[in-house]
């Protein structure tokens, strides 16, 4: 019995495939690890025709060919995922294969077609997960790249609120016009595209609306009160991933506030010296939590006005998706050399709004590297 390896879908959205191969292309494409004689495997891409020289120059494989090259009896489809979907079957069939594993992300038209010929497809649900997990220099590169665009939005965002002017209603303005959350988040957009990055909805929460973690923020942006910012952009060549989170309040923020963002800068640190190969993401949570009991604060939810809690895990992996595994959560895993975090902690309070400081950070062996250098502070004049 022979066994293959099996990766397939579109490079420039099935990202477990583009991690393969760092090669990004809106065309169907399957990468093959066929079996050798001597116990290593050969990695052979199928591509469309007009790809295949630029894969031969960038794909991080062994060989590529393209779907004509492995032709059935009764020919292939005019439709391409069909065609590279019945070339596929046909190529692993001709090498002998009997059984293919596959990770979760393969099309099931693959799997029809190798059942076609005869081939067990075997799920499992583990490949590419860990090593996605594992960032090596390149990545590692990427992501310092894609966070040091993201502070320098994030600089650009807070600068603009602190030294906005307020009006008699406490209404902030730039220029001529109300500075609200959606005039914000344009400026933010506009300021990342033009340095080659695609920009998710960023967060920009005023006052009570951050007690809502999520919650994306709209309106007139106001004197004296919390705003969330939270940006993560991804880069359109690379693919990777900033993420970053800063408050900002123009003016003078409350005592309340302020007790509130000491405690999550402090857990903020605490998770970070948690932070080290081989302890789990929930140790990580823990530390967090400790770190704002000390401080009077505890998780949950924020149900009660103006009391302020946590209502989230500590951060999240991050890197071809801004959310990736592993969590830094209750019940969460252990973290590896590589893993590359999101650690940022919160305080939500009805009536009050939100903060949560983030920074990206990757895990070594005795401790973490933090990408970020922006100051912490709500004061960005």
């Amino acid at each position: 019995m022979s066994t293959a390896t099996v990766m397939a879908g579109i490079p420039a959205t099935n990202l477990s495939l583009y991690h393969q191969i760092r090669f990004k292309v809106g065309d169907p494409t399957a990468l093959l690890l066929l079996p050798r004689g001597d116990g290593t495997s050969e990695r052979l891409l199928i591509i469309r025709d007009i790809e295949a020289d630029r894969a031969k120059r960038h794909a991080r494989v062994d060989r590529v060919q393209v779907p004509a090259d492995f032709e059935p009896v009764g020919g292939l489809s005019g439709d391409r995922e069909t065609a590279t979907a019945q070339s596929v079957a046909h190529c692993l069939a001709t090498h002998g294969v009997t059984t293919v594993r596959a990770d979760r992300s393969l099309p099931l038209i693959y799997a029809h077609f190798m059942h076609a010929v005869g081939i067990t497809v075997v799920c499992d649900t583990e490949l590419g997960v860990l090593e996605r997990r594992a960032k090596d220099a390149q990545e590692l590169a990427w992501l310092r790249e894609a966070q040091l665009a993201t502070e320098d939005a994030m600089t650009l965002a807070c600068e603009t609120i602190a030294r906005a002017q307020a009006n008699a209603a406490g209404v902030l303005m730039h220029g001529n016009e109300t500075l609200t959350a959606e005039r914000l988040r344009a400026l933010i957009d506009v300021h990342l595209l033009e340095r080659g990055y695609d920009n998710p909805t960023s967060i920009v929460a005023c006052g009570a609306m951050g007690a809502d973690c999520h919650d994306h923020g709209h309106g007139e942006l106001r004197t004296g009160e919390p705003i969330i910012v939270d940006i993560f952009p991804r880069n359109r060549a690379t693919l990777y991933s900033g993420d970053m989170t800063r408050c900002v309040v123009h003016g003078n923020a409350s005592d309340e506030v302020v007790r509130m963002h000491r405690a999550v800068v402090a857990a903020k640190a605490a998770a970070i010296a948690a932070t080290r190969a081989g302890v789990t993401g929930q140790f990580v949570h823990e530390a967090t939590l400790a770190s704002l009991a000390t401080n009077g604060f505890a998780a949950g939810h924020p149900t009660q006005q103006r009391v302020a809690v946590m209502s989230h895990g500590t951060g999240h992996g991050i890197g071809l998706e801004v959310h990736e595994p592993p969590l830094l959560a209750m019940k969460a895993p252990t973290l590896v050399v590589g893993d590359v975090l999101t650690i940022e902690p919160g305080l939500y309070a009805l009536g009050i709004g939100g903060i949560r400081v983030e920074d990206m950070v990757t895990v070594t062996r005795d401790g973490c590297e933090n990408f970020n250098t922006l100051h912490e502070g709500l004061d960005w004049r």
